[in-house]
């Protein structure tokens, strides 16, 4: 692959993690967006649907997640990286889901500031910042 196919794919990918954040309102059901735009530290949680929240917030994650491997894939051309980093993936989406629901289904305010970051992991793509640079600085180890 040469390099401006690379980069127009990255451009790509990163475009569709942008389209994913730029229409979260219509594309997904999160009470939570309006919830934690507002000075949410004094508020009470909104009225949600767990299971509906559940699934939009695994679709959003799943969405996330294969633009993130396939941006992985491009930048560095190695399948055990892009593996690798599938099982970091799915690990965190069990850990983080678990968590996630304890805070939806038994909402405190003082616990929201906790909830706000975990829900931020699972929608927005923090791990694929977190994995380039990790991956990159091991590519240069080995």
């Amino acid at each position: 692959m040469g390099k401006p196919l690379k980069y127009i794919l990255l451009a790509g990918l990163f475009g569709l993690l942008i389209l994913i954040r730029f229409f979260e309102d219509s594309l997904f059901y999160d009470p939570y967006l309006k919830f934690f735009q507002n000075d949410y530290l004094y508020i009470d949680s909104p009225r949600r649907e767990v299971v509906k929240l559940v699934v939009f917030t695994t679709l959003r994650f799943v969405l996330n997640t294969l633009i993130s491997l396939a941006i992985l894939f491009v930048v560095f051309k190695d399948k055990s990286i892009v593996k690798f980093a599938g099982i970091i993936f799915s690990i965190a989406f069990v850990v983080l889901m678990a968590i996630y629901l304890y805070f939806v289904v038994n909402p405190r305010q003082e616990d929201y500031y906790l909830f706000f970051n975990v829900r931020r992991f699972l929608i927005q793509p923090i791990i694929l910042i977190l994995l380039l640079p990790a991956f990159y600085y091991h590519k240069l180890k080995t």
